[in-house]
């Protein structure tokens, strides 16, 4: 896929292959002393490009890392940061581990571990090196790093910044957890604004009633599909998770599936909907949005030319192989890529970094000094209301929705959906003015690749 974007810029031949290359990965191996004897586990840290630092990527605990895996995931972090304008290079992190075979306390003893040996070789740091959670890790390991990190660290200030996906009482920031699956709905409502690109999926009209099937209800599958039923009005006809489906074409309810996947560890059993025991049958099933939302190739050479959604937008990493996607564009299918799609944890994660180095939190100066301002206006508005010789009066919940000033939530949303807008445009632009940019993946490279070229050549590369 980089390949095929880079063919269509012109970058000279050594340019070219320093932006295709990974600059390091460190792979570690260590003991953690665990029920009665040492075991051993095998780490990595993959620093694709270092064109702008800190460099950004999450950590995943999973059976499947390998060092390929991570370089190419840190491939990935780099051109997503770039297209959505996180001042980040692109990097990843994985421990070869399956989580669910030990305890919290077992846990918290191998993270600190592993965060022990990349922090003493800055391979976390609020300046060179900032992790987040990925597949496998969450709020509460980020906050065990953290505080890995401050213990090594004592008089560092900016501490806090060392990791983003904490919880909001270790320094997170309101939103982080909601970020990719809201930024995946901002993306899918920016489409939508577009008629042209709506007719080009041979679809028509807004996201409302909308059919979608969303593979993995996870914390990114879970907020997609609540947010776009929920607000938008699109109807999830289909959730596939990993012991089988549910389909409903009347709309499932996402909250209660959510909550029987929490309380019973799949879908099997949950009443209400029609049970698919082969689960990736369901990717094939037709609806007009497709969100694949956990591993990746699930779209891959076996399936794809039986794929009959018209949109598929990509809110796991690599769900659709190169393979598969060219089958789908020949199909005609539209595919919103995920270095775009699932932009919205490094944007927030970004938020949340910077809201570490400044210690203070989002809101805090100006809310209420904006309040104040408002008042001045709904007590004027209100004055001229009195005068019966107008004829108007203010809507019932005007003053309350006017006076309340943004808090940290609301503009952490604001300033995800303007990056998710901005971000769609420069891609619409080099989708519809070149003749051979045919697909917004193409043309999402095409704008990445280009501001990493020209951070290279502002460094005198």
């Amino acid at each position: 896929m980089f390949n095929r974007a880079v063919a269509l810029l012109e970058l000279s031949p050594g340019l070219e292959e320093k932006i295709r290359v990974c600059n390091a990965t460190y792979t570690v191996r260590f003991g953690v002393r665990l029920r009665g004897k040492i075991q051993t586990f095998t780490g990595y840290r993959s620093v694709h490009s270092e064109h702008m630092e800190p460099v950004k990527g999450g950590i995943r605990f999973s059976m499947g890392v390998s060092q390929d895996e991570v370089e190419a995931l840190a491939a990935l972090m780099t051109y997503k940061c770039a297209l959505v304008e996180a001042p980040f290079g692109g990097s990843k992190g994985g421990l070869c581990i399956d989580p669910r075979e030990y305890d919290a306390h077992e846990l918290e003893l191998i993270t600190r571990r592993f965060a022990y040996e990349l922090v003493k070789r800055d391979l976390i740091h609020p300046s060179q090196n900032v992790p987040a959670p990925d597949m496998g890790t969450g709020e509460r390991e980020m906050a065990w790093i953290a505080d890995q990190y401050s213990r090594m660290n004592t008089t560092d200030i900016n501490a806090r910044a060392c990791v983003t996906g904490k919880p909001l009482n270790a320094g997170g920031i309101a939103g982080r957890i909601e970020a990719t699956g809201r930024g995946v709905q901002y993306a899918l409502q920016e489409f939508f604004r577009h008629k042209t690109d709506v007719a080009a999926a041979r679809l028509s009209g807004k996201l409302d009633g909308k059919r979608i099937i969303v593979q993995g209800l996870g914390n990114v599958g879970y907020h997609a599909a609540k947010f776009l039923s929920e607000e938008d009005g699109a109807k999830i006809i289909g959730i596939v998770e990993h012991d089988g489906a549910l389909l409903d074409e009347d709309g499932l309810d996402v909250e209660a599936v959510h909550h029987w996947i929490a309380g019973h560890g799949g879908v099997t059993g949950f009443p209400n909907a029609k049970y698919v025991k082969d689960g990736a049958k369901l990717l094939e099933h037709e609806c007009d949005i497709l969100i694949p939302a956990a591993l990746e190739g699930v779209i891959n050479l076996k399936n794809a030319a039986r794929v009959k959604a018209p949109l598929i937008i990509e809110a796991a990493n690599g769900p659709v192989t190169a393979g598969a996607d060219q089958i789908l564009r020949e199909k005609g299918c539209v595919i919103i890529p995920d270095m775009y799609a699932n932009a919205g944890g490094v944007t927030v994660s970004y938020f949340e970094w910077v809201k570490n180095l400044s210690h203070i939190r989002f809101g805090r100066m100006q809310r209420r000094q904006e309040e104040g301002r408002h008042q001045l206006v709904v007590d004027e508005l209100e004055r001229l209301s009195a005068n019966k010789d107008l004829g108007w009066t203010l809507s019932p919940d005007f003053k309350e929705k006017y006076l309340k000033g943004a808090d940290e939530l609301e503009l952490v949303r604001s300033g995800l959906d303007d990056t998710m807008r901005a971000a769609y445009q420069s891609m619409r632009a080099v989708w519809h003015t070149r003749d051979d940019v045919t697909d917004l993946r193409t043309a999402a490279y095409i704008v990445s690749i280009e501001k990493v070229a020209a951070s290279y050549r502002a460094k005198g590369l």
